[in-house]
């Protein structure tokens, strides 16, 4: 009954979705507090603001503006409000046509991959990334090539990236502050990226997008800032959630930048905006696209310090355990080496203390567990003498 395309998703459903679901059966059985899940990605710091401007707006504006139609690309307004914020930050020069409102960082993705990729077209990743990244690509019929980790600092083997590039390559996608390792490319990073890409298009004659995935952006954390990557690489495409800077990933809202520099970007912009129809889409969330507005003028954003001081609570803590990981520097995930080869027998391991983490290999890097800490402060200071009883088990404490 179901397509031949759908067979290896069902086969081979998310890691990260099938521990949560462990995590709601583990808890009715032990309880909440004696659970500790660090499996998914969901912000747990409030945004309080969110629900005021929900409530101002839905007493202000006409029924009918505010829950009717609109261009396909999104409220205007709310399209032009975000270019200004941009601008102002920037020092960009972007209007409302440069941007697409999408349901999501993930709808936003899937809209440019559609607009540019035809069959057998390459789209490079680096390793590890958000492999969701590989059913992207895999709708429109395109090749995922990975480029290997580098288990050392997690940044792009550039030297690898050079070699895999070929005339088949549409585009690169990188996600900066990076799920799941926390780490955060500078700006060297990217002009090096860069400059490769740069010498492969005059040597194939050809344009090959960056994509950038930046729903982190606003997490990074003291002494760290994540470039504005239009700046350093001309053929640029910045993909963006509000999921983790406002805490509200249900509401499924972002955007697209299409910077007028981007090769043929009056004809993608087009692409785009009818891609968000013909995917179902149609337009983002009226309400939510409001909601959006209101915040950027009054400023709001999540909380950055309660990450912070959740991540050096955990680091430290594993870190005085025996564990090996590095500190990130933006995001809200420690990516630990797993102290036996096989990460996924760790991952059980943990399971028994009531620990739940995501194995690496769901992220193309075995080896390696993901850790969320986008939990309360209170969980990870309960989590603590399960952790040190995970290290005793593996001999990392004595």
């Amino acid at each position: 009954m179901i397509a031949e395309k759908m067979k290896p998703y069902v086969k081979n459903n998310s890691a990260i979705r099938m521990m949560f679901e462990e995590g709601n059966r583990l808890r009715a059985i032990y309880g909440p507090e004696n659970v500790f899940d660090f499996s998914l990605g969901n912000p747990n710091v409030p945004v309080p603001e969110v629900n005021e401007a929900i409530l101002e707006i839905v007493k202000e504006e006409a029924f009918n503006a505010l829950h009717g139609y609109m261009s396909n690309a999104g409220f205007e307004d709310v399209r032009q409000t975000i270019a200004q914020s941009i601008n102002e930050r920037f020092g960009t020069s972007f209007s409302e046509k440069n941007l697409i409102m999408t349901v999501g960082a993930a709808s936003g993705l899937n809209v440019i991959l559609k607009s540019i990729l035809n069959p057998g077209d390459q789209v490079i990743v680096f390793a590890p990334y958000f492999v969701e990244y590989d059913g992207y690509v895999r709708n429109y019929d395109g090749e995922v090539v990975r480029i290997s980790p580098d288990t050392e600092t997690f940044m792009p083997k550039l030297d690898e990236f050079e070699e895999k590039i070929t005339k088949r390559t549409k585009a690169v996608i990188i996600n900066n502050p990076n799920n799941p390792t926390g780490v955060v490319y500078g700006e060297d990073t990217i002009k090096a990226l860069a400059a490769i890409l740069e010498k492969k298009e005059k040597e194939f004659g050809i344009s090959i997008l960056l994509i950038s995935d930046e729903p982190y952006r606003e997490i990074v954390f003291s002494g760290f800032q994540a470039p504005w990557i239009p700046h350093l690489y001309r053929d640029t495409i910045v993909c963006y959630s509000f999921s983790k800077s406002l805490s509200i990933p249900g509401e499924r809202i972002g955007y697209l930048v299409i910077p007028d520099e981007v090769d043929e970007s009056g004809e993608l912009i087009t692409a785009a905006s009818i891609a968000n129809r013909v995917l179902g889409c149609v337009n983002a969330p009226s309400l939510i696209q409001k909601v959006i507005q209101y915040c950027i003028r009054h400023k709001v954003t999540v909380n950055v310090e309660a990450y912070e001081k959740n991540r050096d609570l955990l680091y430290h803590a594993l870190k005085e355990d025996g564990f090996t990981c590095a500190k990130p520097d933006g995001a809200f995930y420690l990516f630990v080496k797993s102290p036996v080869a096989d990460e996924k027998e760790f991952c059980e391991t943990a399971k028994k203390h009531h620990v739940l983490m995501v194995p690496g290999s769901s992220f193309a890097c075995p080896g390696y567990v993901r850790i969320a800490y986008c939990v309360s402060h209170e969980q990870i200071e309960r989590s603590l003498p399960a952790f040190r009883e995970i290290a005793r088990e593996y001999g990392l404490l004595k």
